[in-house]
C-alpha cells in the first residue's frame, strides 16, 4: 500500500458518512468495539495500528495525534492563544488590565452618579409619603414623594417614535444597488437577499427587536447606547446585541471608540454558560473559584432598586460570573509584531477575556484580520448610537437636557401637594396649662367629635391651629411655564400650532410643525447613520460565516450557496428601511398630502397609479396593488362617471320629449287664440253701433290677448327650465370629470355642444383648469 511520507492518516468511524480521501491521504477505520490495537513509543508517538482483519496502518512520520490537532488549531487565525502564553505572563497581563479598568471606572464616576440620579428621576418606583425620622430623612410625617413625569414622558415618546421608524413590522433592512444598469437577475437576487435578511432579523434572531427596543429606551434616557456585532459560538450565528452604556467601560478621555486606549465590555454569565464556552474551546478549560458578589456601582444599584431587586444573593453558587472582555493592544510574547522580518515592539490588537472573581485570563484572541499583519488595525465590534453629541465620549440624553427642570418641577409639585394637605388638615399648638391629654393627635372624622380637656380654659385659647397657607397660584403658573419650556427643549412639545384659530394660515402652521420637529429630525438622522453602520458590521460577520445565513432559515427565498451569497454581499449594500429625511409618521403624511395636491393640480404630469401606490405605502400598506382595479379595467371611466353620463343622456331625451310636448301644446293654444281673435273681429264688425255689445267684445279681446302673452311667457319659462336642468347636469358631470379626467373624450360626445362650448370657454373647463362655471 503506497503512502506519501509525512502525512498522518485520517481516522474514521465505521458506519460514518463516506469520505473521499484527498491525494496522499489514507482513511483508517477505527472499529467501535475497541478491537484495534495501537503501538506507541515512550513519547506517545503512534507507530502502527493493528486491525482485527489483519490489516496494518502505519504512521509514516511518527507524530502523535495531539501534535496533528495542534497543527490544525494553528491554522485557525482567531484561535485562543492563551495556551501558548506562560502563567506568569498571563498573570502580569491580567493585573495590568485590571488596574487600567479600575482607572477607567474611576474616571467616569461622576457620570455614573448622574445616571443613577436620573434613573431615580424617572419615578418608576412606587413611593409612599415619608414618615418622620425614616431612612429617607423626611422632616415631617406625610411629606409627598411624587415626581413630575416630564423626563419619563420625553423618554417614552422618543422610544415609541424611534421604534416605529427603525423597527418596521416587515423588517429593518433594505437593499441598495449602486449598479447603474441592473439586470433582472440582479433585482431578483437583491429582493431575495432583502427578504431572507429581514426574515433572519425577525424570525431567526428573535432577540433583535426586543433588544433594540430596550436600547432605544436607554438611548433616549442617557444619550448613549451601543450595539455589539459578533459571531456567537453558542447560537452558532451572527448576533447584534445591545450593550448598556454602563457596561461598556471606556476612559472619559477618549472621544470615540476608535481612539480609545482600552474598551472593556462587562457582562455577567451563569457558571453553566462559562462551562459551555470552555467545552467548545472558546475559553480556557481551568477550574474557577466560587463567584464573588459583584461590586455594583451607583447606577446598577439604582436600577435594581427601581425594579425591586435585592443586590444580595445568599447562595454563592447562584451568582453570575462577572466577565471582562477587554479590547486592547498588547505586545504578546511569542506573537510579537514583525515588520520586514524584524520585531518592532509595536502593540497590536487583541481581545482578552478575564474572569473578575478569580482574576484568570480565559482567552486571548487576535482582533485584526489575517491579511492585515503589516500594521494591524483593530476590527470594529461595537456601534455607538448617539442622541445628541456630547463634550466627551459619553453623549447628551434627555436626562441631561431635562434633569434639572424635572428636579425643579418635582420640588414645586411636592410643595403644592404638601401645602394643600396641611391647609386642609393643619397642625396646632396646645397650651401646657390645660389638663393632661391622652394623646396629642386628633383625627376627627366627618360628622364626628373629639374630646379635649382644656382645664376650664376657652377652647380657642387652649388650642391654636398653625397658620398654613393654601397652595400658591403663582407657583402653579411657574410649574406650568417650566413644564412647557422643558417639553419644548426636549422636543416633546405639543403646542397648538393654530393657536385655536381654525382660519390660521397653512404656511404658518406648517412652519411651526417643522420648527417643532427639528430636534427629532437631527436625532433620527444620527440613528439612521448608526443603524447603517450596524448592518455593515453584520454583513462582515456574515461574510466570515456565510453558511449561518441560510442554515437557520428553513424556507429561504433563494437557494443560497457560499459563492452566490458572498457575491451578493459584495454587490449590494444593507441599509436601514427607515427614511433618514422622515422622522415621524406625521411628516410622512404631510409629504403624501403635498404629493396628492401636486398631482391633482397638474394631472397630466403625474401617474395617478404611482402616486396612490406611494401614498398607500406611506400609510403602512405593504401591498397597495390589492386595492387597485385589474389592469384590464384601468383607463376606463369609473362607474360613477358612466352613471352620470347615462343620467345626463336620459335627461336630454326626457327634455326633448317635454320640449316637443310643450311645442305641440303651444301651437294648439296659439291656434285657438287665433280662432278666437277671428271670431271676435267678425262679431265686432256686426256690433258696430251697439256700444254695450262692443264693450263686451273688447273685454273678450283683452282676455284673449292676455292668454296669448301668458302662453308666450310659459314657453320662455319652460325653455329656461330646460336649459337650467342641462346646465346642472353638465356641472355635475364636470365635477366627475375633474376627479376622473380620463372620461373627458366620452363626455364630449354626449354633452350638448352649446353647453360644452360654454364650459370650455372663459366660464370654466372640463379638465379642471378653470372653475368659474362651478
Amino acid at each position: 500500500m503506497a503512502m506519501t511520507p509525512g502525512l498522518m492518516p485520517n481516522l474514521r468511524l465505521v458506519g460514518a458518512e463516506e469520505q473521499t480521501p484527498a491525494d496522499g491521504e489514507v482513511i483508517v477505520e477505527i472499529i467501535e468495539d475497541g478491537a484495534d490495537r495501537a503501538k506507541t513509543d515512550e513519547k506517545g508517538a503512534i507507530l502502527e495500528i493493528e486491525h482485527p482483519d489483519g490489516s496494518l496502518t502505519i504512521s509514516l512520520d511518527g507524530k502523535p495525534i495531539e501534535d496533528r490537532a495542534k497543527e490544525r488549531d494553528e491554522d485557525n487565525w482567531y484561535r485562543n492563544l492563551v495556551e501558548d502564553v506562560s502563567d506568569m505572563q498571563l498573570s502580569t497581563i491580567a493585573e495590568d488590565l485590571m488596574r487600567g479598568i479600575r482607572d477607567d471606572i474611576e474616571s467616569r464616576r461622576d457620570w455614573i452618579e448622574d445616571r443613577a440620579q436620573g434613573i431615580k428621576l424617572l419615578g418608576l418606583k412606587i413611593e409612599i409619603p415619608g414618615l418622620q425620622g425614616s431612612a429617607d430623612g423626611a422632616p415631617i410625617e406625610g411629606m409627598s414623594k411624587v415626581r413630575h413625569p416630564l423626563l419619563l414622558e420625553a423618554v417614552l415618546r422618543f422610544q415609541a417614535n424611534a421604534r416605529s421608524e427603525l423597527l418596521p413590522t416587515d423588517g429593518p433592512v433594505k437593499i441598495r444597488n449602486d449598479n447603474n444598469n441592473p439586470t433582472l437577475q440582479d433585482d431578483q437576487l437583491a429582493n431575495a437577499l432583502q427578504k431572507d435578511l429581514n426574515h433572519y432579523l425577525t424570525a431567526t434572531a428573535t432577540e433583535y427587536y426586543p433588544d433594540t427596543d430596550r436600547m432605544l429606551l436607554m438611548l433616549g434616557f442617557g444619550g448613549t447606547a451601543f450595539k455589539k456585532i459578533y459571531f456567537c459560538p453558542l447560537r452558532n450565528r451572527p448576533v447584534s446585541e445591545t450593550v448598556d452604556a454602563n457596561d461598556l467601560i471606556v476612559t472619559n478621555n477618549a472621544t470615540d471608540l476608535r481612539n480609545a486606549k482600552r474598551i472593556t465590555h462587562r457582562s455577567y454569565m451563569t457558571p453553566n454558560t462559562v462551562k459551555r464556552l470552555q467545552i467548545l474551546g472558546v475559553y480556557r478549560d481551568i477550574d474557577l473559584s466560587t463567584p464573588k458578589a459583584p461590586d455594583l456601582d451607583a447606577a446598577q444599584r439604582e436600577k435594581n432598586a427601581q425594579q425591586g431587586i435585592t443586590d444580595e444573593t445568599f447562595n454563592p453558587e447562584d451568582r453570575d460570573r462577572e466577565i471582562y472582555e477587554v479590547y486592547c493592544d498588547l505586545d504578546l510574547p511569542g506573537f510579537e509584531h514583525k515588520y520586514k522580518g524584524k520585531i518592532t515592539g509595536l502593540e497590536i490588537p487583541y481581545i482578552v477575556t478575564i474572569d473578575v472573581s478569580s482574576r484568570q485570563i480565559l482567552s486571548i484572541v487576535r482582533n485584526y484580520a489575517e491579511d492585515d499583519q503589516e500594521l494591524p488595525t483593530a476590527k470594529k465590534r461595537f456601534v455607538k448610537y448617539t442622541f445628541v453629541p456630547g463634550m466627551g465620549f459619553y453623549d447628551i440624553g434627555l436626562l441631561h437636557i431635562l434633569g434639572n427642570t424635572t428636579n425643579a418641577i418635582t420640588a414645586a409639585w411636592r410643595e403644592l401637594l404638601d401645602a394643600g394637605m396641611y391647609n386642609n388638615f393643619p397642625g396646632f399648638l396646645m397650651a401646657d396649662t390645660g389638663a393632661r391629654q391622652n394623646t396629642n393627635i386628633f383625627r376627627v372624622p366627618p360628622g364626628g367629635a373629639a374630646l379635649v380637656k382644656t382645664g376650664n380654659m376657652p377652647l380657642t385659647q387652649a388650642i391654636m391651629p398653625l397658620p398654613y397657607k393654601e397652595p400658591s397660584g403663582a407657583l402653579m403658573n411657574l410649574v406650568t411655564q417650566m413644564a412647557d419650556t422643558g417639553m419644548r427643549v426636549g422636543g416633546t412639545s405639543e403646542a397648538l400650532v393654530t393657536e385655536g384659530k381654525p382660519d390660521a394660515p397653512v404656511g404658518t402652521t406648517l412652519a411651526m410643525i417643522e420648527q417643532a420637529q427639528k430636534i427629532l429630525n437631527s436625532v433620527h438622522k444620527r440613528l439612521h447613520q448608526s443603524q447603517a453602520e450596524e448592518f455593515e458590521l453584520l454583513t462582515e460577520c456574515f461574510r466570515e460565516h456565510p453558511d449561518s445565513f441560510w442554515i437557520k432559515n428553513r424556507k429561504p427565498a433563494f437557494p443560497w450557496d457560499e459563492k452566490t451569497f458572498v457575491d451578493a454581499l459584495d454587490n449590494f449594500y444593507f441599509v436601514p428601511m427607515a427614511d433618514p429625511n422622515t422622522a415621524s409618521q406625521t411628516q410622512r403624511l404631510m409629504k403624501v398630502l403635498a404629493l396628492k395636491q401636486l398631482a391633482s393640480s397638474n394631472p397630466s404630469l403625474y401617474d395617478p397609479i404611482a402616486v396612490d401606490t406611494a401614498a398607500l405605502q406611506a400609510l403602512g400598506w405593504s401591498n397597495p396593488a390589492q386595492f387597485m382595479v385589474p389592469a384590464s379595467a384601468q383607463g376606463k371611466p369609473p362607474p360613477e362617471l358612466i352613471k352620470a353620463m347615462a343620467d345626463m343622456e336620459n335627461d336630454k331625451i326626457s327634455a326633448e320629449a317635454r320640449m316637443l310636448d310643450s311645442q305641440t301644446r303651444a301651437q294648439e293654444t296659439q291656434a285657438k287664440i287665433q280662432m278666437d281673435q277671428a271670431r271676435l273681429e267678425m262679431e265686432m264688425g256686426r256690433a258696430e253701433g251697439d256700444p254695450s255689445k262692443m264693450m263686451g267684445l273688447q273685454i273678450q279681446a283683452a282676455e284673449i290677448q292676455q292668454r296669448h302673452e301668458d302662453a308666450m311667457l310659459d314657453a320662455v319659462n319652460r325653455k329656461r327650465d330646460r336649459e337650467s336642468r342641462e346646465r346642472l347636469a353638465a356641472i355635475k358631470l364636470a365635477e366627475e370629470l375633474i376627479r376622473n379626467p380620463e372620461g373627458l373624450e366620452m363626455a364630449r360626445a354626449i354633452i350638448n355642444p352649446d353647453m360644452l362650448a360654454r364650459l370650455e370657454g372663459n366660464e370654466g373647463t372640463l379638465d379642471g383648469t378653470k372653475t368659474g362655471e362651478l
